[in-house]
């Protein structure tokens, strides 16, 4: 049967072929960025598509087959490269481009006092939410609240993660930290503490007291669901 046979859907165009007020790059130089969905941003950073589908086209299919922006960052370079259109180059330009956006992220958050989780979750989420385990961070502020330093404390399993509490108080004397904030995440994208999580908190808080180095709050990183933030305080919980 001929590609021009009746019935046939109508061949892609390519990108250079829409309309100019269509194409990505002219609308992000008219717009910026806010003009422009994820498959269109992420189509600037592809550049060309494939036979059949234009650049737009693969950067859906990859919002589509990982499960939007969060899951082509927690992706490998193997797996994105695997999606026909993309390939190793490409996959390494994304790769690069998510992480840049991670580091940013950190910058500018660690120039304000860390004073709500929403700004832990801005400083870490996109990070933490590419990790297929646990991971125990303690933030460590100084006493204006302002960030020192991140200091991973432990990586577990899917499912726990185990630190002793002279674990993080070493790192919070070792800088001189004057608070901290303990960060763990999820990697079911579930926020929901569990009661090992409950334990550590009281554990912690106990401890901070006793050597007068206050744990401001404990966040738990996962994936924002029904209108719901991507974290969970047990500050704003009332725990702490």
């Amino acid at each position: 049967m001929s590609d021009h046979d009746a019935g046939d859907a109508a061949p892609t165009r390519r990108i250079r072929e829409l309309p100019e007020d269509e194409r990505p790059r002219e609308r992000l130089l008219r717009g910026g960025a806010e003009a422009l969905g994820d498959a269109e941003l992420i189509a600037i950073l592809l550049r060309t598509g494939r036979q059949g589908a234009n650049a737009v086209d693969v950067a859906r299919e990859l919002l589509a087959r990982f499960g939007g922006c969060d899951g082509i960052a927690r992706a490998t370079v193997p797996q994105l490269a695997a999606v026909k259109g993309v390939g190793p180059a490409k996959a390494l330009q994304l790769g690069a481009a998510f992480g840049l956006a991670v580091r940013l992220a950190r910058q500018r958050i660690a120039r304000q006092p860390l004073n709500e989780p929403r700004l832990v979750e801005e400083l870490l989420g996109a990070e933490m939410r590419l990790l297929d385990r646990e991971s125990l961070r303690a933030v460590l502020l100084d006493t204006r609240h302002r960030l020192l330093r991140v200091e991973e404390i432990s990586l577990g399993s899917l499912n726990e993660s185990i630190a002793h509490p002279r674990e993080i108080f070493r790192a919070a004397v070792q800088h001189a930290a004057a608070a901290f904030i303990l960060v763990h995440n999820h990697p079911s994208g579930d926020v929901s503490p569990s009661e090992a999580d409950h334990r550590l908190t009281r554990r912690l808080a106990e401890a901070s007291r006793i050597l007068q180095i206050p744990m401001l709050d404990h966040v738990i990183i996962g994936v924002p669901r029904g209108g719901q933030p991507g974290y969970f305080s047990f500050r704003e919980a009332g725990v702490l």
